[in-house]
Formats: C-alpha cells, structure tokens, sequence
C-alpha cells in the first residue's frame, strides 16, 4: 500500500506512456495524455473517467478516436498521478461544480476547445456541469453509463453523509486500499460492475485501489458530490447528450438513461443506445464496439 502514486516507480509501465506529461493549471499537478491528429487538426475529443478511475481507462478506446481526432485525457483531481487539491478530501475542488472549474482551467492553460466530450459514470456530471456552466461548449456530449441522476430512495439518503464520514478520517483510505488490494477483494469489486476485463485492466485497477492517496481522492469526490442540483438543472442543458449505456451495468441502473432524457429540454437532440452483455465499465470491455459507436455518429461524413 503506497499513500500516493509516484510515476517513476508505479507509471513505468502506464498505458500509452509515451502520450504522458504533467501540467501545472487551476492550482493543481495534472497527469495529461494527449494524441496530436494534424489531419483533423479542428476535432478534439475530451476523455473524461469515472470516480477512482484514472486515463487508464482508456487505453484501448483513446488510439481508436485518435485516428479522427485530437484526444486529451488526464487523471481528476486526486485520482492516481493527478496531485490532490490543497485542503485534502474536503476540498471544494474534489465537488462537482469545483471540478468542472477545475478541468476548465486545465484545458485553457492547454488552450483546447473540446468538441466533444466523452464522460464515463461520473464523468459524464462533469461534462455536463462544464456545459451548463459555460465551461464547455462542444457539438456533443455522450455518456458512458453516464451517473446524472442521485440515488433513490435510503441509499440516496445514505450516500452522502456516509461518504462524508469516511472521507473525514485518514485511516479509511489506507484500510480500503489494504483491503482492495487483495486479489478476491479487488476481483469482485470489479466483478460488481456488471464488467468483465483482461488481466491487464485488473492488475491497472489493482494498482490504483493499492494507493491510499487515490482511494483518498475517490472518497473526497464522493463525499463532495452533489447530483441533486445536476439533476435539476438538466432542464437548461444546451449541448446535445448522447447516452450509451451497457445492459449488464449493475452500478447506474441502466434504467436511469431515460430518467435522464426525460428532464432535458424539449427539442434538444438526444439519443440512448444500449449495448448487450456488457457492464458499467462497457468501453474497457469492447474499446472497438465504442469506437466504432463514436466514429460512426461524430467522425463519419455526412
């Protein structure tokens, strides 16, 4: 157990390394993968992950779009090799509205202009907040078993101060990274997902579940979330949403997708696209199939 990633040791063999740099924006250390398409020098594609993920999680999907695009990545606050906002988990940069300013300021100190972004689970409330807040403004936004909407019910009254309260004490993330760390724990964790992955996705997520400084960071963001506001201002999303939505995923019921359509604007194009037998973690699974999903709709000529 680490209390934080360091790259010379635990990014040696990061995917796609080569596509690696570190950033210095909005007061922050950022991890940043960037694929450069002269060709398609006005097509920019922002990838952003789920809560304790990391750019790892598109190694295989990242390469396929940077056929047709510029694609920036980066690690979240707090998450694997991106440095943790001052004030630790409870930091306000560790919110939803305080990471949407966040990435905002990481893309103008790149000077990027997105035009599309492509959210996994959580990541899709940060694209869509950037959205709302004028943060972004890009031609689409899709939603990988996109996370918009608050739990229901006791566990949605649960969720937060429980969250809170983990976050809260540093011993937490040492005891879950310890714990999560152990091959059975961390399997079915994963296997919790609704998802299936090669090796190397499990040993990826092993790495980073071994990290208390990450798992410190995955607590803070959760603890710090705020769907009900999102939720309620869906009414006022401008940017066309796109929900892609794995059948299997037992984390974001997939039910949800049309929950999410249902408060959108009316007239403002919208599409849900379900795919069969896979889970939460759909495009680590079947990078190909979302690809070819994502060229089709966004890349293909008219």
């Amino acid at each position: 157990m680490s209390e934080r990633l360091v790259w010379e040791r635990d990014g040696r063999d990061w995917p796609h390394r080569e596509r690696s740099r570190f950033i210095e924006a909005a007061g922050l250390r950022w991890h940043v993968q960037h694929w450069l398409q002269p060709d398609q020098p006005h097509q920019r594609v922002l990838l952003v992950h789920g809560t304790g993920s990391s750019t790892h999680s598109w190694r295989g999907l990242a390469p396929l779009l940077a056929q047709h695009a510029q694609v920036i990545a980066m690690d979240l606050p707090g998450h694997a090799f991106t440095g943790m906002p001052s004030g630790g988990a409870a930091s306000a940069q560790l919110s939803l509205p305080g990471m949407a300013e966040a990435v905002a300021g990481l893309l103008q100190t790149l000077d990027v202009r997105p035009t599309l972004v492509i959210g996994h689970s959580a990541g899709a409330a940060v694209a869509v907040r950037m959205a709302l807040d004028a943060r972004v403004q890009p031609r689409a936004i899709m939603g990988l078993n996109a996370a918009l909407l608050p739990l229901r019910g006791l566990a949605g009254q649960l969720f937060s101060p429980v969250a809170k309260l983990m976050a809260s004490s540093s011993l937490v993330p040492r005891f879950f990274s310890a714990r999560a760390a152990e091959p059975a724990v961390l399997a079915r964790l994963l296997a919790s997902t609704g998802s299936t992955l090669d090796a190397e996705g499990m040993a990826l997520y092993g790495r980073l579940v071994s990290s208390a400084g990450h798992a410190a960071g995955a607590l803070g963001m959760m603890a710090n979330w705020d769907l009900q506001t999102l939720a309620h201002q869906l009414s006022r999303l401008q940017s066309p949403l796109d929900l892609v939505v794995g059948a299997r995923d037992h984390t974001v019921p997939p039910a949800q997708a049309q929950r999410v359509l249902a408060r959108l604007p009316a007239g403002l194009p919208s599409s849900l696209t379900q795919l069969p037998g896979l889970g939460h973690l759909a495009h680590e699974e079947q990078p190909e199939q979302v690809a070819e999903l994502v060229i089709k709709r966004y890349f293909s000529p008219v």
